[in-house]
């Protein structure tokens, strides 16, 4: 991938603690390990605006229709030089080979015109597109399992929680595209808990930059899912416990105020996993993620 290696690398070497925690026989995966893998090709890809990245790549299943759907959010820090959508797909692949439909979107970074409201905006106009082209693609849209990595967490936990938004947020629609199941890998839900983390990968003014347009007043009320709680809709978070991009304790914050407030959330903490192994295949992440995903489309 061309934009991810270089910024996340560096921001891993960053945040690296001076003794590896990891025992030498079993080091973590680099994005080099991921992106230089045989890429697979999504089945086709739609506009849903006019910007280059207000794109969606569609990953269909040889399985009978209607599909059971994945909707995929990536991360990045918000930025879309550090990644767009082409970083999941390995893992939308994956989940293809499963019997899954993966909805794949990508954004504006603040980089590119995104921030408050821009990259809130596409995120959601991105989710609510795939019920005008269900029919299309035989995507069943009644029970839609949002699956997110890093920034993309956080912004398929917010996909979830736009009920909640206040009626004067400039980011409220009408019909939101309702979210059934959320996971969230190495998500970062909490936007101020983030902005006041030094030691987060992605750097407190990464968020200040996102949040930048919204209400002077209190800029996280319709931004951070943290201030939505409840949403009312059942989480896993997944936690790899060599991250050095996000925090354990972002994860474990926020899914004690979500469960204070009377959310299903529940966090899963997986041994010898940094950030890259939450999205790939083969790893003991990636298959906790594909089970969690099963037990979703089951409940």
């Amino acid at each position: 991938m061309r934009y991810l290696l270089a910024p996340l690398s560096l921001a891993m070497a960053a945040c690296a603690p001076n003794v590896d925690p990891t025992p030498q026989s079993a080091k973590l995966m680099t994005w080099g390990d991921l992106t230089t893998r045989d890429r697979p090709k999504s089945d086709a890809t739609l506009a849903y605006g006019a910007h280059e990245y207000q794109k969606v790549d569609i990953w269909l299943p040889r399985t009978p229709a209607p599909h059971k759907t994945v909707l995929m959010v990536h991360g990045g820090c918000w930025t879309t030089s550090i990644a767009d959508r082409t970083l999941m797909d390995w893992a939308a692949a994956d989940l293809r080979d499963a019997g899954y439909a993966v909805w794949n979107i990508d954004y504006r970074g603040i980089d590119v015109g995104g921030g408050y409201p821009g990259t809130f905006a596409d995120a959601g106009a991105a989710a609510d597109a795939m019920r005008d082209h269900a029919a299309r693609f035989n995507l069943d849209t009644r029970k839609i399992v949002a699956v997110g990595h890093s920034a993309g967490g956080h912004l398929a936990l917010w996909l979830a929680a736009r009920p909640k938004l206040p009626a004067d947020s400039r980011l409220r629609t009408a019909d939101p595209l309702p979210i059934a199941h959320v996971v969230s890998l190495g998500g970062l839900p909490d936007l101020e808990r983030t902005a006041n983390t030094p030691d987060n990968g992605c750097g407190v003014k990464v968020v200040a930059d996102l949040v930048a347009g919204a209400n002077p007043v209190d800029r996280y009320r319709d931004t951070s899912v943290a201030w939505l709680l409840p949403v009312r809709v059942r989480q896993d978070h997944v936690a790899g416990l060599q991250d050095r991009i996000i925090p354990l304790d972002l994860k474990t914050d926020f899914v004690a105020k979500a469960k204070e407030a009377g959310d299903d959330a529940t966090l899963h903490r997986i041994e010898r996993t940094g950030h890259v192994e939450l999205v790939s295949p083969g790893t003991a992440a990636w298959d906790k993620t594909r089970e969690l995903i099963a037990k979703a489309f089951a409940q």
